[in-house]
């Protein structure tokens, strides 16, 4: 299989980069076609899959790599893991698979992960991580980014160990701001990032309490682009908000511009879409597994509504889409 996108290189992507930032239990092929509708200049990623599967040809997570050509793309493939030579076997197959890029996993602060040497546990093992990288670059001809964070207590190994990932053959680099140690408490910090991108030589994105398009733009400064994860989880329109943004401010000139001025759905104008994503969740995985791991996004779209927590509660048992259009129908009844 080839891709449809076998130019994309993060070199040459537009700029400001808008990115859908890699969440498991999230960034499956049904959101992810959805978010590419609402928003068509963003740089998709997968769910994170682990190295070691995608060597032995796990069933399940091979399912994950399936992706559409034409409406996913670019799609980049994040791996996790520890043993070089399975990251060597797995880029070959997501190479195959067809995907733009393949991003390495140096970030994820849960324990489980942690406790087995993976995602951000590679921060206090820097030659590995870097042969992590050179493994990849060696097996494929792809883009290989790394995702990571401002460090594992401190932000004083930002830099160094960025340019040994660099060195090994690293493309781009995403940067979450806050440290392992601080898990997703306090408020994400910038100024590592933008000190980060003074002193490397390839493109940096920023990650962190991404929650309005006036947040990315606030928060852009020297860096290549932005990456936005659990702020689309019940406002997928987020990256769409982004983009325009963006777009607008880089026509005028001025990207310092701190409240671009996005228009606002009403939750009726919102109900044909998040059947739309109902619909899409049941295409990619049928309806029993799709509508089970649509409860979480439905639970989100009514935050901050009247009557949210018994709306959230229903809504959190549904079965089928119908039960959606049941439950929805007293809000837009002519919708639907």
């Amino acid at each position: 299989m080839v891709s449809a996108s076998l130019r994309f290189h993060w070199q040459t992507a537009d700029r400001p980069i808008v990115a859908l930032a890699p969440m498991a239990g999230v960034t499956d092929g049904s959101y992810r076609r959805f978010l590419k509708k609402l928003a068509p200049g963003i740089i998709l990623y997968s769910e994170f899959l682990s190295s070691d599967a995608i060597k032995y040809g796990a069933k399940r997570v091979l399912q994950e790599l399936e992706f559409d050509p034409v409406l996913e793309q670019p799609f980049i493939v994040q791996i996790f893991g520890k043993k070089p030579e399975h990251f060597l076997e797995a880029a070959k197959v997501i190479e195959q698979a067809g995907a733009d890029g393949i991003d390495i996993n140096m970030g994820c602060p849960a324990a489980r992960v942690v406790s087995s040497c993976h995602g951000s546990a590679l921060i206090k093992n820097p030659e590995l991580a870097a042969e992590l990288v050179a493994a990849t670059k060696k097996a494929v001809s792809l883009p290989v980014s790394v995702k990571t964070r401002l460090g594992w207590d401190s932000a004083e190994q930002l830099i160094p160990f960025c340019r040994k990932l660099v060195e090994a053959g690293a493309d781009a680099l995403a940067i979450h701001g806050r440290t392992f140690a601080q898990q997703y408490s306090g408020a994400a910090d910038w100024a590592p990032i933008y000190e980060l991108k003074k002193n490397i030589s390839v493109p940096v994105i920023g990650n962190g309490d991404i929650f309005t398009a006036a947040d990315a733009v606030a928060k852009l400064g020297n860096l290549d682009g932005v990456m936005a994860g659990r702020g689309t989880i019940g406002n997928p329109w987020l990256l769409a908000d982004i983009s325009q943004a963006f777009r607008s401010i880089t026509e005028m000139g001025n990207l310092s511009m701190t409240q671009p001025t996005v228009e606002r759905l009403s939750f009726v104008e919102k109900i044909p879409f998040i059947l739309e994503h109902c619909a899409l969740a049941v295409q990619v995985k049928g309806e029993k597994r799709g509508m089970l791991e649509m409860r979480r996004h439905l639970a989100c779209y009514v935050k901050g509504m009247d009557g949210a927590k018994d709306l959230r509660a229903r809504l959190v048992r549904v079965d089928t889409i119908e039960d959606v259009r049941k439950i929805l129908a007293p809000f837009a009844a002519d919708r639907l």
